[in-house]
């Protein structure tokens, strides 16, 4: 009896210490990304350093897989240079030329495979434009919602919408959570990931749009004017449009990197971020979001 009581009282300790850490660790990442944000010169270095982090993480996990060795060290520089690139290019300040090296990288990274004799080239090939197309491309369009011309000619940073697509990502979650845990009953996607709800989604959602409205009078306001924000031109209903966008994509983020790891069978992408585990654990959400967003804004643009 006395055994049951110290093992008990030991794994509460155990969550007590693990939410602890999930929570300072999670204050941490929100200060810094928000931080991050504030100015362009700084969100380009922070994401610019979290593409990096992410294709090393990732390229690290498949080079485990059985026949598959792809270069760690080139995929990570070309996926940063890649979102810089972008980066550039968004900002004004650099021709299309500058996405040549990129290119040349590319096909530096076809070609090697016929000198490396490698078990299998085509597994290779896949797993190193996957780490572009999955990671690298994603984070680089937070560059295309962070920057935009000006009719005279100009580029201007604001934040607003780049930062909306996280905060609405971590409402989601929050909210998906909450009512997930005092409603759920069915679950979303018992395959893939048997803790999500239907109910949770709803709830995260209804979190989401609520959010929505709010930011959306903020954008007409004019508050955030002393922090560089102009007003995005985006109606009530186009935020809100917005939010429903980043939930339903956000969701598909999160599930799209569960699979991923179901399939490399690991528990956690990595274990740099103490609690929330790797790169890919706290940015899976938006891989998804960030580029749907992009679709969606200059789609109500033309329409």
């Amino acid at each position: 009896m006395k055994e049951e009581t110290i093992t008990t009282r030991t794994l509460t300790l155990d969550k007590m210490k693990n939410f602890i850490t999930r929570a300072i660790t999670g204050v941490l990442f929100v200060v810094i990304v928000v931080t991050g944000f504030l100015k362009g010169l700084s969100m380009i270095a922070l994401f610019a350093l979290i593409t990096g982090m992410s294709v090393w993480e990732f390229t690290g996990l498949v080079n485990r897989r059985e026949n598959v060795t792809i270069n760690r060290f080139i995929c990570t520089v070309a996926g940063v240079y890649f979102f810089l690139a972008v980066a550039g290019f968004c900002c004004g300040l650099t021709p299309s030329s500058v996405f040549l090296p990129y290119l040349v990288t590319i096909i530096y990274l076809f070609i090697s495979e016929l000198y490396a004799k490698n078990e299998d080239a085509i597994q290779d090939w896949a797993y190193t434009m996957l780490s572009q197309m999955y990671i690298a491309l994603p984070l680089s369009c937070i560059n295309i919602l962070a920057f935009r011309g000006t009719p005279d000619g100009n580029v201007i940073f604001n934040m607003l919408l780049p930062l909306s697509v996280f905060v609405f990502l971590w409402i989601n979650d929050t909210g998906a959570y909450i009512t997930g845990s005092l409603l759920g009953r069915h679950k979303l996607f018992p395959r893939i990931s048997p803790g999500k709800s239907w109910e949770g989604s709803i709830g995260g959602g209804l979190f989401v749009v609520m959010l929505a409205m709010f930011v959306a009078h903020v954008d007409h306001s004019g508050i955030l004017s002393p922090l560089g924000c102009t007003e995005t031109g985006l109606t009530l209903i186009q935020w809100i449009g917005l939010g429903i966008v980043v939930v339903f994509f956000g969701t598909w983020g999160d599930l799209v990197e569960s699979l991923l790891k179901r399939t490399l069978k690991v528990k956690d992408s990595g274990t740099i971020l103490p609690g929330h585990g790797g790169m890919l654990d706290r940015f899976d959400s938006s891989l998804m979001a960030i580029p749907a967003s992009v679709v969606y804004i200059y789609t109500i643009s033309i329409l």
